[in-house]
């Protein structure tokens, strides 16, 4: 369901291969949030459990969406004990501002400090 979700409904992960969501997952510290027994929602971390935390992969199924349980995802990403007392969490968005804002985050305070290196072929 994750590797579905990631490739044909989200913006940020078409083409990615099953292997790569295979090993992001292998190598992250995940989240799922269920109702009925049933994934909802997923997240994960990437961390190096002192300094700091990169949050991707954050979705929620279209038809639980509307009753909080992206914030409540989020509230035991930001209380989970193996992420305390780091430095700096970055993520990226392109429509869930509103969102992260309620849990600390805010756009980069020094956008010119901050680089990347994408890969263009990667997917």
């Amino acid at each position: 369901m994750i590797h579905k979700y990631l490739t044909e409904e989200s913006y940020w992960a078409q083409g990615r291969r099953l292997e790569q969501t295979e090993t992001a997952i292998a190598n992250s510290v995940c989240f799922g949030a269920y109702e009925d027994g049933r994934q909802a929602a997923f997240a994960r971390v990437v961390t190096d459990h002192a300094t700091f935390a990169y949050l991707g992969d954050v979705f929620v199924l279209p038809e639980f969406q509307g009753r909080g349980i992206g914030k409540l995802l989020m509230l035991a990403i930001i209380d989970h004990p193996e992420l305390q007392g780091l430095r700096r969490w970055i993520l990226a968005t392109r429509d869930a501002h509103s969102l992260y804002e309620q849990f600390g985050f805010h756009s980069l305070k020094f956008p010119e400090r901050w680089m990347e290196r994408p890969a263009p072929d990667a997917y």
